[in-house]
């Protein structure tokens, strides 16, 4: 009982400090986006690491999860006529939560997990050391241009997940089922509306910060040596796909009170 105990108090103050650093690392790097030089290039070359390489794999995810949301809403309300309901309940999904969320998860395993072992492979090599004894914020040369890159990255690639979602959607529903296109369409636009393209956008903005973060702070912090780094990569997507399931909760509470003035 003392052990168990013991271990609970252990992994509670863990957490604690876990998050503290987090914070004043997420603080340093918001005090270094203002001051100069302002390192433009590193910051492009992280937007086309995150974006463009990642447009494939968020394409692939996004057409075929349309598809199959399709199907299951087409055959899960076979009790009523199904065929209005496909389109606008597929795009309220993507819009609102699937968008963002996938998303998020498929950038994480990609760009976010790349971003801790890189760093972490700087940390273990001394290269970081060796930036911060020439005089170069190490925080400002490689963790801003991550993070900000992240997060005008995230809602373009949202965006094009929902638009590739629903293409699929679409395919499924009018050359598979057989749906009317007319009747695929039909209140779309009473159901969707543009809040609801803007709740998306705004988690698909709040996550890129989350996965830049955790992925930096877990290489940048890494401590040993191949095996770390590892390790590293590992908590980074670990805590981060525990951080947007969560996160997803309470920035739904929080916009919808915002923007549609109930819970």
């Amino acid at each position: 009982m003392i052990a168990w105990v013991a271990s609970v108090g252990a992994g509670c103050i863990s957490f604690v400090e876990q998050t503290g650093l987090i914070a004043r690392f997420f603080a340093q790097m918001l005090g270094w986006c203002v001051r100069p030089p302002f390192r433009f290039r590193l910051f492009l070359e992280q937007f086309l690491f995150v974006a463009n390489a990642s447009a494939f794999i968020v394409c692939l995810t996004g057409i075929f999860t349309g598809m199959v949301f399709a199907v299951q809403i087409y055959f899960g309300f076979r009790m009523i006529d199904p065929a209005p309901l496909v389109g606008p309940a597929v795009a309220i999904g993507f819009v609102r939560e699937l968008g963002p969320v996938f998303t998020a998860i498929v950038v994480t395993g990609r760009a976010g997990a790349a971003m801790a072992a890189q760093l972490g492979t700087m940390r273990v090599t001394e290269q970081i050391d060796a930036m911060d004894v020439m005089a170069v914020n190490s925080i400002q040369y490689l963790v801003v241009p991550r993070i900000l890159a992240s997060f005008l990255a995230m809602p373009l690639l949202c965006a094009l997940f929902v638009f590739i979602g629903n293409v699929g959607s679409y395919g499924t529903g009018v050359y598979l089922l057989n749906i009317d296109p007319v009747i695929f369409f039909s209140h779309l636009q009473e159901i969707v509306q543009v809040r609801d393209l803007i709740q998306g956008l705004i988690k698909a903005a709040a996550f890129g910060i989350i996965f830049s973060t955790i992925g930096t702070f877990k290489g940048y912090y890494t401590k040993g040596g191949a095996e770390a780094v590892g390790r590293s990569t590992n908590e980074a997507v670990v805590v981060t796909l525990v951080l947007i399931l969560v996160g997803d909760y309470f920035l739904t509470l929080v916009i919808r009170a915002l923007l549609y003035r109930q819970l």
